[in-house]
């Protein structure tokens, strides 16, 4: 967990259901993050998942009480009337039952309520504390019919299903019906909350450096690490978009809810960008493209000769992806263009003499040397009426104020249409 979720979910109070499964173990984990992501986390336990984990472990890592059962006298939020099953849900923000087994899953489509998590689930407020749910189970658990029947049911009734995730089973066995990992779980649950002024808009992105091969062991490329183009990734699936982020050599996992393209060199961006481009709502040229690349590529490796000199190379340029969508979009009207202009020197003024050779809306400047590789930034928003500073902050906060400042421009450009 990085330290630029601290916060995230700030005043939100969670209600954190294990039904039995040997996924509880990462439950413990979960809480934890939770609690440091700023949430105030409620454990609730079925008597099966106390079977594999214990309540005195949950309680120390969540802060609070732990509540087991649908007799429990204890009060809830200073009210003591033994009806956990009541208010323990009615000053939350959500219910995530993490790990939900196939048992506990067909419970909840009956409305069967014999133990204290399926009763509060089906007790709970529906329009003000939604349900979240984390599947865990064998893979052939997974696909039988009747649990597919019951995942398509479940999501009708409005819960929101969270995975499952694919690999190694404790079992031994390999598929689909892991519970998603704690880190994967968390950020999950902080999109859930964050606003969503992108809803129904489709976002294309670039990330990361290209390299441009001189032979099968060198190439040209830069110190692009991706990280601001990826925050911006995951801003914008936060924000509702459905996201398309096309990635240069880059080692980064990819967000939640993001559909990845890798790519090596430019040329191979420009044919992951370009033919798709005018299918999208959304442009952000993040990537490091390099503006040259060698004319021939040798097929071996170029070997020293002995005479100290130099290989020389001829040069020739890459296509502008930027320029070539923003012409698209002056016929088209979409997308709505975003670029990035990382320098050295100068800020302000190359920015906007970027911004006025692509013919796009909006360019973002920044100071590479001063950003490259590491997990903050600071931006200046440059178009046709000024600029606007975002100070230093993490790439992530950074990432969500440029996805709203393009929502606004989006909503604007709409409703002057």
């Amino acid at each position: 967990m990085t330290d630029e979720l601290n916060g995230d979910l700030n005043s939100k109070h969670i209600v954190l259901g294990l039904s039995g499964g040997i996924a509880c173990y990462k439950a413990a984990e979960l809480a934890r993050a939770l609690v440091k992501a700023g949430a105030t986390v409620q454990v609730v336990m079925t008597e099966a998942a106390e079977q594999f984990i214990t309540a005195v472990t949950m309680q120390a890592l969540s802060g609070r009480p732990v509540f087991t059962s649908t007799w429990d006298a204890r009060g809830v939020e200073g009210i003591a009337n033994n009806m956990a099953h009541i208010n323990l849900t009615r000053h939350a923000d959500a219910v995530l039952v993490a790990p939900a087994s196939a048992d506990f899953m067909a419970r909840l489509l009956h409305g069967r309520a014999d133990d204290l998590l399926s009763l509060l689930c089906l007790a709970r407020p529906i329009e003000s504390c939604p349900l979240l749910v984390a599947p865990a189970m064998n893979r052939e658990m997974w696909a039988h019919p009747a649990t597919q029947r019951n995942v398509a049911q479940l999501r009708s009734d409005g819960t929101h299903i969270l995975g499952p995730g694919s690999g190694e089973q404790a079992c031994g066995e390999v598929g689909d019906g892991r519970m998603l990992e704690p880190d994967e779980l968390l950020e999950e649950l902080i999109g859930f909350f964050r606003p969503k002024p992108l809803a129904g808009q489709r976002v294309l992105i670039t990330a990361g450096p290209t390299f441009e091969p001189i032979d099968p062991v060198r190439g040209i490329t830069n110190l692009s690490s991706g990280k601001m183009g990826f925050a911006i990734a995951r801003a914008a699936a936060e924000a509702g978009a459905e996201v398309t982020l096309v990635a240069g050599p880059v080692h980064l996992a990819t967000p939640r809810g993001v559909r990845r393209i890798d790519v090596q060199t430019a040329l191979q961006m420009f044919e992951a960008v370009v033919p798709q481009a005018s299918l999208h709502d959304v442009f952000v040229a993040t990537a490091a493209v390099a503006d040259w690349r060698p004319a021939s590529l040798s097929d071996q490796k170029i070997k020293k000769n002995g005479s100290k000199a130099a290989p020389i190379f001829e040069l020739t340029e890459n296509p502008d992806i930027l320029a070539a969508v923003a012409k698209q979009a002056m016929h088209s009207g979409r997308p709505f263009c975003v670029g990035f202009a990382a320098e050295s020197h100068d800020l302000l003024k190359h920015s906007r003499e970027k911004r006025e050779r692509k013919q796009v809306p909006l360019i973002v400047g920044n100071l590479g040397p001063a950003t490259f590789g590491r997990d903050d930034n600071a931006l200046v928003l440059v178009d046709a009426h000024g600029h606007r500073e975002l100070p230093q902050a993490n790439k992530l906060t950074l990432a969500r104020l440029l996805v709203a400042d393009i929502a606004v421009r989006l909503a604007a450009a709409a409703s002057s249409s």
